[in-house]
């Protein structure tokens, strides 16, 4: 009961420090980037708009995260239909190589995902905050050491916000809730696409 309640306490907590973040909007140009995934492979946003439909952008926290876990599952177990209507799915975390490896072991996840090593894509999305002390000590004493995981003293996390962007570089769909444990669903996205 006592971490329950300190659970649903720490989603308030981040749900207030995020709040001055707002994501980029629907009709937005979505900013271009360019990262190495998990396989080695050179993703830019640019390149996957010029040979798919569009692109079902998403960022998560990490491979800790319970909800961006069961997230990535079902992008995965959903992948051949976000596939069939020509989207190619990409997703932004800050945390280092080998713990996207623990996220991919965990979800199966196929697709691209790239560490945002210098914050560059959260900030040009405007999803990145910074967790205070309190928290990320509150984090820490649950076995989540973000300097671990993310390979810096930076503290920095990313609203889980999902974006689909069109072939002509705008947002079309914007998925962006401060509360991390509220995703886009497979279904919308697919209605949206």
């Amino acid at each position: 009961m006592k971490r329950i309640i300190l659970f649903t306490a720490l989603v308030v907590v981040l749900s207030l420090q995020t709040k001055a973040q707002k994501g980029l909007k629907e009709g937005d140009k979505a900013p271009m980037f360019s990262g190495v995934d998990q396989n080695g492979k050179t993703v830019s946003l640019k390149s996957a708009l010029k040979a798919h439909h569009s692109v079902v952008l998403f960022f998560y926290r990490g491979q800790w995260c319970p909800y961006c876990n069961k997230h990535i599952k079902e992008l995965q177990d959903s992948l051949s239909l976000l596939s069939g209507k020509d989207a190619y799915v990409i997703g932004v975390t800050p945390e280092t190589k080998e713990n996207i490896d623990k996220t991919i072991k965990k979800t199966s996840a196929g697709f691209s995902i790239l560490q945002d090593k210098d914050d560059e894509i959260m900030k040009a999305y405007n999803v990145n905050f910074m967790m205070d002390e309190a928290t990320f000590t509150k984090y820490k004493g649950y076995g989540i050491n973000l300097e671990d995981n993310n390979g810096n003293t930076r503290h920095t996390l990313p609203v889980p916000a999902t974006y689909i962007i069109d072939r002509s570089g705008k947002i079309k769909y914007v998925h962006f809730d401060p509360n991390y444990q509220k995703r886009a669903s497979v279904k919308l996205l697919l209605s949206k696409l």
